[in-house]
């Protein structure tokens, strides 16, 4: 029987009968096998001579490695090798995902770019040993000086090429001639995905093929990185991920898979390396820290007459990463001129990557804190001057929407919230102790599917086999993708058997940008369609079709193609202590076509989760030697299930007509939106603006005092 969490609900969405059809509430398939411990995931898999690397990490943030004193160390029990600079295999300089990545390129030379960067691997009969020789290897350094402070006036900013600049209109002379102006600046600080299963890889090399096993949010592109990385025949690498234990952005290729290749490469016996929960906020990607300006003009009916946005955030050293704070500005709302800038500071940190929802995170909580002002002054309630500036195209591109229905989210929102029968006027509702506030923001992601892959074989018995690289990082896409692949095969879904997550099947996108599932689906559709056919001529089974999107997306219209939201919240303040307690949480969302609502509504409250962890309490701190001062979970707080409220998700009828399957993307839009409803309720509750998160204790004290 599905247990769901009673503070997890749809406020009005009925869902079909479990049938498994696409459409209809489905448990995940591998479900049982996750919570009886079956499922293996990176780290599980019993591998025959299988030895164990441990990672050494820099302990300054700018210089160069002087000396590496591994004699002592290889003299260790169980150690079998220590790879530094000195002997570790070149690498090509040309790999990455999406163009070269200077980040992949570990042990290839002295320099040492910020605390925490790899300078050896201790290789090791058993993770214990390995772990000692490690915390035992001496690394001496030259420091050089460093800088690791964010700061908005920094002298080495810069304008990232083709990155987050709109000019539409004339926003100065707009803004010139506005009834109302706001201009206020908004920071986020430093955040971290903190995936339950810390970065695992295991790598071998068998019968002249090097086989991984992986932590990773798309196998085929990992096997393609190795493949150019180590000059290696593409298909003499194949990678596997079936099971991965959150990722939110961070699990590419990591440095523990590139040095677990190496060692295994080294040595000829398997390696795998696990990073420990210190090394996994050191080594992997992070969201930068962002200050951002925000300057809005209206005409007294409350119609938008300039919008301007800059965003800054950092990058680092040794590769470019723009969190662009300004990617949905263009987006959101109607208005005459719109500007926006983007800048990057760099510096001797980890560099910044891929987190949920990337610069939609961050950019929604100024905007839509803004718009709170915004509407303040203008003296309209938040949702009506929301609504009053709904755009009929897009407000920088005039190009048509696949499906806008943000209006339906924060009219439905709204009225299932109870929004319209609150006080406006901040600090007047109590509960004891308790000051009381509610909250709104809209939100937006960018969807659109990416060319994929996928195979279907029809069985003698009747029973249909699915082959293709999605990945499962727990968003239950294994479980959606069968449901799909039922639905277009017009088969019961206990016909249908799913393999994913392995390169060999071919071409897929990853699971980013919440384009997974749909990218995946569409692949599916074409392949059964295929299949169809091919039964449909007379062929008998085994029969197998396949099919590659790639064609069929490049010739789609062009289209404003994205997911919408609507968030609402209500918070309690106690001013003596400080202390902020979210009452509850609803969104809306229109998502395309929902196939699975169980695990949709998961999505969606997991991302609300996460904004309300961003809105109070998230922060990664650096101290002044450049270190992360507080690199694990006790440290770095996350929200925790006493901080979850009541949370009502819901969504409206969205499906892209331009998409097989219907499907845009729910994984980030739940997040976008969230903050900023929490800060704006903060506000209504004490009539105190915050615009610099996390709002945690001492700020809320400060500001009270």
């Amino acid at each position: 029987m599905t247990t769901i969490d009673p503070r997890v609900s749809a406020t009005s969405t009925t869902s079909p009968a479990d049938t498994g059809t696409a459409g209809s509430a489905r448990t995940r398939l591998e479900g049982r096998a996750k919570v009886t411990g079956e499922a293996r995931y990176a780290a599980d898999h019993p591998i025959e001579n299988l030895a164990h690397g441990s990672l050494v990490l820099s302990t300054v943030a700018h210089g160069r490695i002087t000396s590496i004193g591994d004699e002592a160390v290889l003299g260790m029990p169980g150690v079998l090798t220590v790879l530094h600079h000195g002997n570790a295999p070149r690498l090509n300089p040309e790999a990455g995902i999406f163009g070269p990545d200077p980040g992949l390129q570990l042990l290839q030379d002295d320099r040492v770019r910020y605390v925490g960067h790899p300078v050896a691997l201790v290789v090791a009969k058993t993770p214990e040993q390995a772990r000692a020789a490690a915390d035992a290897l001496e690394v001496t350094y030259e420091a050089e000086p460093h800088d690791s402070e964010f700061r908005a006036d920094h002298p080495a900013e810069y304008a990232p090429e083709g990155a987050g600049t709109v000019d539409k209109g004339d926003v100065d002379a707009e803004t010139d001639g506005a009834a109302a102006v706001v201009e206020q600046t908004y920071s986020t600080p430093e955040e971290h995905h903190t995936a339950m299963e810390p970065h695992a890889s295991m790598a071998r090399w068998e019968d002249g093929r090097l086989e991984v096993v992986d932590a990773n949010q798309g196998s085929y592109l990992v096997a393609q990185i190795l493949v150019k990385l180590f000059d290696l025949a593409p298909e003499s690498v194949r990678v596997r991920s079936e099971h991965v234990g959150g990722g939110f952005g961070s699990k590419a290729a990591g440095p523990q898979l590139v040095l677990a290749v190496m060692a295994a490469t080294l040595t000829q016996r398997p390696v795998r390396v696990v990073l420990t929960r210190p090394q996994v906020f050191a080594v992997t990607s992070l969201r930068s820290a962002t200050e951002q300006r925000v300057r809005l003009a209206a005409d007294a009916d409350g119609r938008m007459r300039a919008i301007d946005h800059e965003s800054r955030s950092f990058t680092s050293t040794i590769k470019e990463f723009v969190e662009l704070g300004t990617e949905l500005t263009g987006v959101m709302y109607a208005s005459e001129a719109i500007r926006t800038r983007t800048r990057v500071v760099p510096l001797n940190v980890p560099s910044p990557g891929w987190m949920r929802a990337p610069g939609a995170a961050p950019g929604s909580f100024a905007l839509e804190s803004a718009m709170d002002e915004l509407a303040e002054r203008l003296d309209i309630d938040p949702v009506e001057l929301r609504l009053r500036n709904e755009p009929s195209v897009g407000p920088v591109s005039g190009t048509p929407f696949s499906s806008r229905r943000l209006v339906d989210c924060l009219e439905q929102g709204a009225s299932r919230f109870g929004w319209w029968q609150r006080d406006p006027r901040p600090g007047v509702r109590r509960d004891g102790r308790w000051l009381l506030g509610t909250g709104v923001a809209a939100g937006s992601f960018g969807a659109g599917p990416m060319p994929s892959t996928a195979a279907i074989t029809a069985e003698a018995d009747g029973t249909y086999e699915v082959r293709i690289t999605a990945a499962d990082i727990g968003t239950g896409a294994r479980t959606a993708l069968s449901q799909v692949a039922a639905e277009a095969l017009e088969v019961p879904l206990e016909a249908v058997r799913i393999r994913i997550a392995d390169s060999d099947f071919g071409p897929a996108f990853l699971a980013g940008g919440s384009r997974g599932t749909e990218s995946w689906s569409f692949a599916i559709i074409e392949a059964a369609r295929a299949l169809q056919k091919k039964l449909a001529a007379g062929e008998q089974a085994p029969v197998t079709a396949r099919a590659d999107t790639t064609e069929l997306i490049g010739a789609r219209k062009q289209l404003e193609r994205h997911s919408f939201s609507s968030q609402f919240a209500e918070v309690a303040v106690d001013v003596t202590s400080g202390e902020v307690r979210v009452r509850r949480l609803l969104g809306m969302f229109a998502v395309g076509r929902i196939i699975n609502p169980l695990t949709a509504r998961s999505q969606f409250a997991g991302g609300m989760i996460m904004g309300l962890s961003m809105a109070l309490h998230e922060e990664g701190v650096r101290d002044a030697t450049g270190r992360q001062a507080n690199a694990n979970l006790a440290g770095y707080h996350i929200a925790a299930h006493a901080d979850v409220p009541e949370i009502k998700v819901d969504w409206v009828d969205d499906p892209d007509e331009d998409n097989p399957s219907g499907v845009k993307g729910v994984g980030e839009v739940g997040i976008v939106g969230t903050a900023a409803a929490i800060a704006n309720a903060v506000r209504h509750a004490t009539g105190v603006r915050h615009r610099n998160l996390p709002i945690s204790l001492d700020r809320v004290l400060n500001a009270a005092g």
